[in-house]
């Protein structure tokens, strides 16, 4: 298979997309200060609530092809890797709303060539449950982060039901074998958060390519979760104390896979709705992500996950530079968001440099 090349020029930005940027980041900041006002402190303006916080490693295999072995997996190894899991709205709701899930997974001794203001030898990538970006671009983000935002102010049942809706949607939906994208976005199942894949939906330099990855659960114990359901009415926090409870006893294993970009038709670079078939390019692995049996939600880890820690696309190497309007629009909503949250809470950010920084 033919493989297409990274250029500087395969991005074409919008002429009026650095007005959306600036919409998205004052839509945020006021949902963020809604918010704080109701729970008294400010959190992350999306992924709010975790639900794990883990560490272990990153093993990239010997052997894997030149157009796989790019960037962080050019050269085989081992690297120590933090890892947040986490559920989708910017504020801490009951389990029954029940929306998109997050994976940051936080890669420590990365040498290289990085971004503009990342100092530290170390990748980010902020994965998501979906392998699409529902709004598609930095306008549609804007679109429908307004939306979202006008809903921030509502009770909590209003959200439960609006969620159930859009998990019913697609339950009809997958009887005529397709689904909704934004549906999921919005009424995700009540799955374990361990059984879930989790992608970066919007695409990435991939050294001289360019890909989405995904991480894809690999473990037979995490494969026998895929019927788990929560039942959200017995347990509010279920997802968190599942998760909790599985890390108690169980090794969680995922396969690091990125696809490549093949056809620029098919696979468009600025609109992150669009899927990009696996019939033109599947997904493939190019790293295994360890976690072992450890406590997942131990307060002083916690604390430094959610309150201190950063989680960003633009911790990259420039080998793996966010593309696209939507992962050009993260690049600063981020940041922006980030030190909003940090300022009111009186908290210094850290870009974590090393894995002896967090707490056991």
């Amino acid at each position: 298979m033919t493989y297409l090349r990274y250029a500087p020029d395969i991005e074409t930005p919008a002429p009026d997309e650095q007005k959306s940027i600036d919409g998205i980041i004052q839509g945020m900041t006021q949902q963020s200060q809604v918010v704080e006002k109701r729970e008294r402190h400010a959190v992350r303006a999306s992924h709010a609530k975790s639900s794990a916080c883990v560490t272990g490693e990153l093993v990239v295999p010997e052997g894997l092809p030149p157009e796989l072995a790019q960037g962080l997996f050019a050269k085989p190894g081992m690297h120590k890797v933090a890892v947040r899991f986490a559920q989708g709205p910017g504020e801490t709701l009951g389990d029954r709303v029940s929306t998109h899930r997050g994976m940051s997974i936080k890669v420590f001794g990365v040498p290289g060539e990085k971004l503009p203001g990342h100092d530290v030898e170390t990748q980010d990538f902020v994965l998501a449950t979906g392998t699409t970006f529902p709004s598609g671009t930095a306008a549609g983000f804007l679109r429908d982060g307004t939306v979202i935002g006008k809903a921030t102010g509502l009770p909590e049942g209003v959200k439960s039901a609006a969620a159930a809706t859009a998990r019913n949607l697609n339950r009809v939906l997958h009887a005529f074998g397709t689904e909704s994208a934004m549906a999921d976005f919005l009424g995700h199942p009540y799955s374990h958060p361990l059984a879930d894949s989790y992608f970066s939906q919007a695409p990435m330099r991939f050294g001289d390519y360019v890909a989405k990855l995904g991480a894809v659960p690999a473990s037979q114990a995490q494969l026998d979760l895929a019927e788990w359901r929560l039942d959200p009415h017995d347990d509010e926090d279920g997802f968190r104390h599942a998760a909790a409870a599985f890390f108690r006893d169980n090794e969680v294993v995922y396969e690091l896979k990125a696809q490549l970009w093949a056809d620029a038709e098919r696979q468009p670079i600025e609109d992150a709705s669009v899927d990009w078939p696996v019939a033109v390019s599947p997904y493939r692995t190019v790293a295994t992500l360890r976690l072992p049996r450890q406590d997942a939600y131990s307060p002083e880890r916690v604390h430094y996950f959610d309150e201190v820690m950063t989680f960003r696309p633009a911790h990259s190497l420039a080998e793996h530079r966010p593309l696209g309007s939507v992962m050009r629009a993260r690049l600063q909503v981020y940041r922006a968001l980030s030190d909003f949250r940090h300022r009111e809470n009186g908290v210094t950010a850290e870009n974590t440099a090393s894995p002896e920084s967090i707490p056991a």
